[in-house]
Protein backbone atom coordinates (compact mmCIF):
# COMPACT_ATOMS: atom_id res chain seq x y z
CA UNK A 1 0.00 0.00 0.00
CA UNK A 2 1.95 3.51 -1.04
CA UNK A 3 0.04 6.86 -0.56
CA UNK A 4 1.44 10.38 -1.33
CA UNK A 5 -0.44 12.73 -0.39
CA UNK A 6 1.86 15.21 0.47
CA UNK A 7 5.59 15.28 0.26
CA UNK A 8 6.82 16.92 3.82
CA UNK A 9 10.27 17.96 2.63
CA UNK A 10 8.28 20.95 0.96
CA UNK A 11 7.17 22.07 4.44
CA UNK A 12 10.30 21.86 6.34
CA UNK A 13 13.97 22.79 6.24
CA UNK A 14 17.34 20.56 7.11
CA UNK A 15 18.16 23.91 8.86
CA UNK A 16 15.28 24.28 11.18
CA UNK A 17 15.23 20.26 11.74
CA UNK A 18 18.57 20.62 12.99
CA UNK A 19 18.14 23.48 15.28
CA UNK A 20 15.30 21.90 17.01
CA UNK A 21 17.28 18.80 17.57
CA UNK A 22 20.21 21.08 19.26
CA UNK A 23 17.55 23.13 21.27
CA UNK A 24 16.27 19.62 22.34
CA UNK A 25 19.81 18.39 23.55
CA UNK A 26 21.11 21.59 24.73
CA UNK A 27 17.98 21.22 27.54
CA UNK A 28 19.40 18.73 30.32
CA UNK A 29 16.78 15.87 31.24
CA UNK A 30 18.41 13.31 33.41
CA UNK A 31 17.56 12.74 36.79
CA UNK A 32 20.22 15.07 38.54
CA UNK A 33 18.85 18.08 36.43
CA UNK A 34 16.26 20.74 38.84
CA UNK A 35 12.53 19.62 37.58
CA UNK A 36 14.18 16.68 35.37
CA UNK A 37 12.21 16.44 32.33
CA UNK A 38 10.05 19.69 32.95
CA UNK A 39 12.35 22.73 31.06
CA UNK A 40 12.17 19.99 27.89
CA UNK A 41 8.54 19.23 28.32
CA UNK A 42 7.28 23.15 28.37
CA UNK A 43 10.12 23.53 25.20
CA UNK A 44 8.13 20.93 23.49
CA UNK A 45 4.22 22.27 24.35
CA UNK A 46 5.72 25.30 23.18
CA UNK A 47 6.91 24.94 19.80
CA UNK A 48 3.95 22.44 18.84
CA UNK A 49 1.83 25.51 20.00
CA UNK A 50 3.57 28.25 18.35
CA UNK A 51 3.38 26.05 15.07
CA UNK A 52 -0.64 25.49 15.41
CA UNK A 53 -0.72 22.34 16.90
CA UNK A 54 -3.10 21.31 19.64
CA UNK A 55 -0.71 20.25 22.32
CA UNK A 56 -1.57 19.84 26.22
CA UNK A 57 0.76 19.38 29.17
CA UNK A 58 -0.21 16.90 31.68
CA UNK A 59 1.82 16.45 35.54
CA UNK A 60 2.54 13.30 36.29
CA UNK A 61 4.71 13.27 39.31
CA UNK A 62 6.28 15.94 40.78
CA UNK A 63 5.54 18.36 38.92
CA UNK A 64 6.94 16.27 35.59
CA UNK A 65 4.33 16.66 32.78
CA UNK A 66 4.12 14.51 29.51
CA UNK A 67 3.18 16.65 26.11
CA UNK A 68 0.40 15.12 24.62
CA UNK A 69 -0.04 17.01 21.15
CA UNK A 70 -2.87 16.14 18.37
CA UNK A 71 -4.05 16.65 14.75
CA UNK A 72 -7.11 15.40 14.44
CA UNK A 73 -8.16 13.34 11.26
CA UNK A 74 -11.66 13.11 9.78
CA UNK A 75 -12.78 10.29 11.58
CA UNK A 76 -12.97 8.15 8.70
CA UNK A 77 -8.86 6.22 9.33
CA UNK A 78 -7.14 4.81 12.07
CA UNK A 79 -5.52 6.54 14.68
CA UNK A 80 -1.65 6.97 15.08
CA UNK A 81 0.24 7.17 18.31
CA UNK A 82 3.91 8.50 18.25
CA UNK A 83 5.42 8.07 21.84
CA UNK A 84 9.37 9.15 22.97
CA UNK A 85 10.59 9.87 25.87
CA UNK A 86 12.22 13.08 27.16
CA UNK A 87 14.45 11.88 30.15
CA UNK A 88 17.88 11.14 29.08
CA UNK A 89 20.83 8.81 31.53
CA UNK A 90 23.82 11.06 33.33
CA UNK A 91 26.55 12.70 31.18
CA UNK A 92 29.34 12.32 33.72
CA UNK A 93 30.97 10.03 31.74
CA UNK A 94 31.15 11.79 28.54
CA UNK A 95 34.19 12.74 26.60
CA UNK A 96 32.27 15.74 24.38
CA UNK A 97 30.34 18.20 26.01
CA UNK A 98 26.89 17.02 26.81
CA UNK A 99 24.75 19.84 26.35
CA UNK A 100 26.56 21.80 23.28
CA UNK A 101 24.96 19.82 20.72
CA UNK A 102 27.69 20.53 18.43
CA UNK A 103 28.19 19.32 14.71
CA UNK A 104 31.14 17.45 13.22
CA UNK A 105 31.54 15.28 10.06
CA UNK A 106 27.25 16.08 9.76
CA UNK A 107 26.45 14.32 13.08
CA UNK A 108 24.74 15.91 16.31
CA UNK A 109 26.82 15.47 19.28
CA UNK A 110 25.43 15.38 23.02
CA UNK A 111 23.57 13.79 25.60
CA UNK A 112 20.06 12.55 24.46
CA UNK A 113 20.86 13.13 20.62
CA UNK A 114 20.39 9.15 19.68
CA UNK A 115 18.17 8.62 22.79
CA UNK A 116 15.87 9.91 21.98
CA UNK A 117 15.84 13.81 21.38
CA UNK A 118 16.68 12.95 18.19
CA UNK A 119 13.54 10.87 17.26
CA UNK A 120 11.42 13.74 19.37
CA UNK A 121 12.84 16.15 17.24
CA UNK A 122 11.88 14.09 13.77
CA UNK A 123 8.23 13.31 15.51
CA UNK A 124 7.62 17.05 15.93
CA UNK A 125 8.60 18.05 12.52
CA UNK A 126 6.45 15.56 10.55
CA UNK A 127 3.84 16.40 12.33
CA UNK A 128 4.60 20.41 11.77
CA UNK A 129 5.22 19.60 8.24
CA UNK A 130 1.58 17.89 7.76
CA UNK A 131 0.12 21.06 9.82
CA UNK A 132 1.52 23.33 7.23
CA UNK A 133 0.46 21.15 4.57
CA UNK A 134 -2.95 21.74 5.06
CA UNK A 135 -3.37 17.48 4.89
CA UNK A 136 -6.12 16.29 7.15
CA UNK A 137 -5.45 12.70 7.95
CA UNK A 138 -8.14 10.72 7.96
CA UNK A 139 -7.43 8.99 11.41
CA UNK A 140 -6.04 11.20 14.83
CA UNK A 141 -2.14 11.45 15.26
CA UNK A 142 -1.39 11.69 18.76
CA UNK A 143 2.47 12.45 20.02
CA UNK A 144 3.49 11.82 23.40
CA UNK A 145 6.64 12.86 24.86
CA UNK A 146 6.64 11.01 28.03
CA UNK A 147 8.65 11.24 31.27
CA UNK A 148 10.99 8.41 32.91
CA UNK A 149 11.64 6.35 30.46
CA UNK A 150 15.03 4.99 31.58
CA UNK A 151 13.43 4.45 35.33
CA UNK A 152 9.79 3.84 36.30
CA UNK A 153 8.24 4.25 33.12
CA UNK A 154 6.07 6.99 34.95
CA UNK A 155 5.14 8.88 31.56
CA UNK A 156 4.23 6.09 29.59
CA UNK A 157 2.20 4.36 32.49
CA UNK A 158 0.34 7.67 32.57
CA UNK A 159 -0.55 7.21 29.30
CA UNK A 160 -1.87 3.92 29.99
CA UNK A 161 -4.19 4.78 32.82
CA UNK A 162 -5.13 7.49 31.45
CA UNK A 163 -7.41 5.95 28.39
CA UNK A 164 -5.48 7.96 25.93
CA UNK A 165 -5.30 5.42 22.77
CA UNK A 166 -4.84 4.62 19.66
CA UNK A 167 -5.05 1.92 16.66
CA UNK A 168 -1.55 1.50 16.17
CA UNK A 169 1.79 3.20 17.56
CA UNK A 170 5.42 3.86 17.11
CA UNK A 171 8.01 4.05 19.57
CA UNK A 172 10.38 6.02 18.62
CA UNK A 173 13.94 4.34 19.99
CA UNK A 174 17.14 4.21 17.60
CA UNK A 175 16.80 1.27 15.30
CA UNK A 176 18.73 1.83 12.55
CA UNK A 177 16.53 1.33 9.80
CA UNK A 178 14.97 -1.56 11.04
CA UNK A 179 12.25 -2.19 13.00
CA UNK A 180 11.09 -4.27 16.15
CA UNK A 181 7.98 -5.96 16.70
CA UNK A 182 9.07 -7.39 19.68
CA UNK A 183 11.65 -7.34 22.73
CA UNK A 184 12.21 -9.45 25.69
CA UNK A 185 10.44 -8.35 28.85
CA UNK A 186 12.42 -6.64 32.02
CA UNK A 187 12.74 -6.81 35.38
CA UNK A 188 15.19 -5.50 38.12
CA UNK A 189 15.72 -7.82 41.64
CA UNK A 190 17.48 -7.05 44.90
CA UNK A 191 18.92 -10.22 46.41
CA UNK A 192 19.84 -9.27 50.18
CA UNK A 193 21.85 -11.47 52.07
CA UNK A 194 21.92 -11.40 55.43
CA UNK A 195 25.21 -12.71 58.21
CA UNK A 196 26.28 -12.17 61.38
CA UNK A 197 29.28 -9.47 62.10
CA UNK A 198 32.20 -10.55 63.80
CA UNK A 199 35.86 -8.60 64.17
CA UNK A 200 37.97 -10.09 61.97
CA UNK A 201 40.20 -11.37 63.85
CA UNK A 202 38.13 -14.10 64.87
CA UNK A 203 35.43 -14.53 61.60
CA UNK A 204 34.46 -18.12 62.56
CA UNK A 205 32.54 -15.83 64.94
CA UNK A 206 30.63 -14.49 62.30
CA UNK A 207 28.52 -15.58 58.78
CA UNK A 208 30.45 -13.67 56.38
CA UNK A 209 27.40 -11.84 53.99
CA UNK A 210 29.72 -11.25 50.94
CA UNK A 211 30.52 -15.12 51.19
CA UNK A 212 26.79 -15.79 50.97
CA UNK A 213 26.39 -13.54 47.50
CA UNK A 214 29.81 -15.73 46.06
CA UNK A 215 27.68 -18.77 46.75
CA UNK A 216 24.53 -17.61 45.41
CA UNK A 217 26.22 -15.94 41.89
CA UNK A 218 28.20 -19.58 41.75
CA UNK A 219 24.78 -21.82 42.27
CA UNK A 220 22.74 -18.75 39.78
CA UNK A 221 25.71 -20.04 36.77
CA UNK A 222 25.99 -23.94 37.48
CA UNK A 223 21.97 -24.34 37.50
CA UNK A 224 20.39 -21.61 36.45
CA UNK A 225 22.43 -20.44 33.07
CA UNK A 226 22.21 -23.71 31.07
CA UNK A 227 18.63 -23.64 31.29
CA UNK A 228 18.75 -19.67 29.96
CA UNK A 229 20.75 -20.97 27.19
CA UNK A 230 17.93 -22.90 26.19
CA UNK A 231 15.11 -20.61 25.97
CA UNK A 232 14.59 -18.30 22.40
CA UNK A 233 12.09 -16.11 21.00
CA UNK A 234 12.90 -15.48 17.15
CA UNK A 235 11.64 -12.06 17.35
CA UNK A 236 13.49 -10.90 20.42
CA UNK A 237 16.24 -13.44 21.18
CA UNK A 238 17.50 -15.27 24.16
CA UNK A 239 16.89 -15.02 27.94
CA UNK A 240 19.38 -13.45 29.84
CA UNK A 241 20.33 -12.36 32.72
CA UNK A 242 23.02 -10.00 34.38
CA UNK A 243 24.43 -9.76 38.02
CA UNK A 244 24.82 -5.76 37.95
CA UNK A 245 26.14 -4.14 41.34
CA UNK A 246 26.78 -5.79 44.66
CA UNK A 247 27.96 -3.79 47.77
CA UNK A 248 28.18 -5.11 51.47
CA UNK A 249 30.12 -4.67 54.89
CA UNK A 250 31.14 -1.76 56.37
CA UNK A 251 34.77 -2.02 56.50
CA UNK A 252 37.70 -4.07 56.07
CA UNK A 253 38.01 -5.33 59.71
CA UNK A 254 34.85 -6.87 60.41
CA UNK A 255 33.13 -9.78 58.86
CA UNK A 256 30.17 -8.60 56.34
CA UNK A 257 26.47 -8.81 57.62
CA UNK A 258 24.45 -7.58 54.79
CA UNK A 259 25.19 -7.89 51.00
CA UNK A 260 23.10 -6.52 48.40
CA UNK A 261 23.09 -8.14 44.88
CA UNK A 262 21.28 -6.32 41.93
CA UNK A 263 19.68 -8.45 39.21
CA UNK A 264 19.30 -7.40 35.30
CA UNK A 265 16.56 -10.20 33.93
CA UNK A 266 15.51 -10.30 30.32
CA UNK A 267 12.88 -12.80 29.60
CA UNK A 268 10.83 -13.80 26.90
CA UNK A 269 7.28 -14.96 26.18
CA UNK A 270 6.53 -18.23 28.42
CA UNK A 271 8.03 -16.15 31.15
CA UNK A 272 7.11 -13.77 33.59
CA UNK A 273 7.93 -11.27 36.25
CA UNK A 274 6.75 -14.26 39.41
CA UNK A 275 8.65 -17.11 37.03
CA UNK A 276 11.66 -15.54 36.75
CA UNK A 277 11.69 -14.19 40.48
CA UNK A 278 10.63 -17.90 41.37
CA UNK A 279 14.24 -19.26 39.36
CA UNK A 280 16.19 -17.18 42.17
CA UNK A 281 13.69 -17.99 44.74
CA UNK A 282 14.27 -21.63 43.88
CA UNK A 283 17.95 -21.65 44.94
CA UNK A 284 17.63 -19.53 47.41
CA UNK A 285 15.76 -22.53 49.25
CA UNK A 286 18.01 -25.22 48.33
CA UNK A 287 20.72 -22.78 49.71
CA UNK A 288 19.16 -22.58 52.73
CA UNK A 289 18.38 -26.14 53.03
CA UNK A 290 22.27 -27.08 52.26
CA UNK A 291 23.28 -24.56 54.78
CA UNK A 292 20.66 -23.46 57.63
CA UNK A 293 23.14 -20.15 58.34
CA UNK A 294 22.46 -19.33 55.06
CA UNK A 295 19.66 -16.41 54.85
CA UNK A 296 18.61 -14.24 51.48
CA UNK A 297 15.42 -12.98 50.19
CA UNK A 298 14.80 -11.28 46.88
CA UNK A 299 12.22 -8.48 45.98
CA UNK A 300 11.78 -6.69 42.90
CA UNK A 301 14.26 -3.47 42.88
CA UNK A 302 11.91 -0.53 44.46
CA UNK A 303 13.06 2.69 42.25
CA UNK A 304 12.36 0.50 39.24
CA UNK A 305 8.43 0.47 38.41
CA UNK A 306 5.39 2.01 39.88
CA UNK A 307 2.51 -0.49 39.20
CA UNK A 308 3.12 -2.27 36.24
CA UNK A 309 5.68 -4.62 35.65
CA UNK A 310 7.67 -4.57 32.16
CA UNK A 311 6.48 -7.69 29.78
CA UNK A 312 8.41 -8.25 26.57
CA UNK A 313 7.21 -6.75 23.05
CA UNK A 314 4.67 -9.00 21.30
CA UNK A 315 3.36 -7.09 18.19
CA UNK A 316 1.69 -9.67 15.26
CA UNK A 317 3.88 -9.53 11.91
CA UNK A 318 0.45 -9.20 10.45
CA UNK A 319 -0.48 -6.03 12.39
CA UNK A 320 -1.67 -3.12 10.11
CA UNK A 321 0.84 -0.85 11.85
CA UNK A 322 4.16 -3.26 10.28
CA UNK A 323 2.87 -3.25 7.65
CA UNK A 324 2.49 0.67 7.45
CA UNK A 325 6.09 1.01 9.37
CA UNK A 326 7.52 -1.61 6.43
CA UNK A 327 6.31 0.23 3.72
CA UNK A 328 7.08 3.74 5.09
CA UNK A 329 11.24 2.33 5.87
CA UNK A 330 10.91 0.67 1.87
CA UNK A 331 9.54 3.54 -0.15
CA UNK A 332 12.17 6.10 1.61
CA UNK A 333 15.14 3.79 2.06
CA UNK A 334 14.53 1.81 -1.51
CA UNK A 335 15.13 -1.69 -0.34
CA UNK A 336 13.15 -4.22 2.43
CA UNK A 337 13.65 -3.54 6.20
CA UNK A 338 14.91 -6.19 8.17
CA UNK A 339 13.50 -6.75 11.54
CA UNK A 340 15.28 -6.10 14.38
CA UNK A 341 16.07 -8.61 17.66
CA UNK A 342 18.84 -7.04 19.11
CA UNK A 343 17.21 -3.83 21.21
CA UNK A 344 16.58 -3.56 24.74
CA UNK A 345 13.30 -3.03 26.72
CA UNK A 346 11.38 -0.10 25.53
CA UNK A 347 7.66 1.88 26.68
CA UNK A 348 6.25 0.29 23.44
CA UNK A 349 6.02 -3.07 25.96
CA UNK A 350 3.70 -1.05 28.13
CA UNK A 351 1.37 0.20 25.38
CA UNK A 352 0.94 -3.03 23.72
CA UNK A 353 0.22 -5.02 27.05
CA UNK A 354 -1.63 -2.98 29.09
CA UNK A 355 -3.12 -0.69 26.54
CA UNK A 356 -3.47 -2.96 24.02
CA UNK A 357 -2.69 -0.72 21.25
CA UNK A 358 0.25 -2.51 18.45
CA UNK A 359 3.56 -1.05 18.59
CA UNK A 360 6.39 -1.14 16.78
CA UNK A 361 9.89 0.10 17.09
CA UNK A 362 11.47 2.60 14.79
CA UNK A 363 13.61 5.34 15.55
CA UNK A 364 16.15 7.51 14.35
CA UNK A 365 19.91 6.54 14.81
CA UNK A 366 22.12 3.71 15.77
CA UNK A 367 21.16 1.83 19.17
CA UNK A 368 24.65 0.95 19.80
CA UNK A 369 25.62 5.00 20.28
CA UNK A 370 23.01 5.33 23.38
CA UNK A 371 24.13 6.11 26.41
CA UNK A 372 27.98 6.49 24.79
CA UNK A 373 31.04 9.11 25.97
CA UNK A 374 30.50 10.34 22.53
CA UNK A 375 26.50 9.82 21.99
CA UNK A 376 25.41 11.51 18.18
CA UNK A 377 23.22 10.96 15.54
CA UNK A 378 23.43 11.58 11.66
CA UNK A 379 21.84 14.33 10.34
CA UNK A 380 20.96 12.13 7.57
CA UNK A 381 18.86 9.90 9.62
CA UNK A 382 16.99 12.77 10.94
CA UNK A 383 15.61 14.34 7.77
CA UNK A 384 14.92 10.40 6.71
CA UNK A 385 13.13 9.42 9.55
CA UNK A 386 10.72 12.56 9.33
CA UNK A 387 10.07 11.52 5.36
CA UNK A 388 9.27 8.07 7.20
CA UNK A 389 7.38 9.23 9.85
CA UNK A 390 4.76 11.06 7.48
CA UNK A 391 4.42 8.48 4.74
CA UNK A 392 3.64 5.68 7.78
CA UNK A 393 1.59 8.34 9.03
CA UNK A 394 -0.34 8.49 5.56
CA UNK A 395 -0.49 4.85 4.89
CA UNK A 396 -1.82 3.48 8.39
CA UNK A 397 -4.35 6.36 8.85
CA UNK A 398 -6.03 5.75 5.22
CA UNK A 399 -6.52 2.53 6.32
CA UNK A 400 -10.70 2.45 7.68
CA UNK A 401 -10.36 2.36 11.01
CA UNK A 402 -12.25 -1.27 11.34
CA UNK A 403 -10.05 -2.38 8.57
CA UNK A 404 -7.71 -5.50 10.33
CA UNK A 405 -5.40 -7.67 7.81
CA UNK A 406 -5.62 -10.86 8.48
Amino acid sequence: MTIEKFDPKKYFTEKELVELTQNLIRIPSHKDTPGFERDVANYIHDYLVQNGIESELHPVVDGRPNVVATIKGNGTGKSLMFNGHTDTVLPYNMTVDPFAANISDGKIYGRGSVDMKGSLASFMISMVAMKRSGYIPEGDVIFTAVIGEEGKSEGTEYIVKSGITADGAIVGEPSNYEYAIGHRGLEWFDVTFYGKSSHSGKPENGVNAIEQAMTFISRVKEDLYPVLREKYDEYMGGSVMNFGTITGGTEQSTVADKCILRIDRRYIPGEDKHSVMGEYQDIINKLKDEDPKFNAKIEVTPESLLALYHPPLITSFNETIVTAVRAGIKEIMNYEPNITRGIGWSDAALLKAYAKIPTVVFGPGDLSLAHTEDEHIKIEDLVNAVDIYSRITQNFTSYPKEDELQ
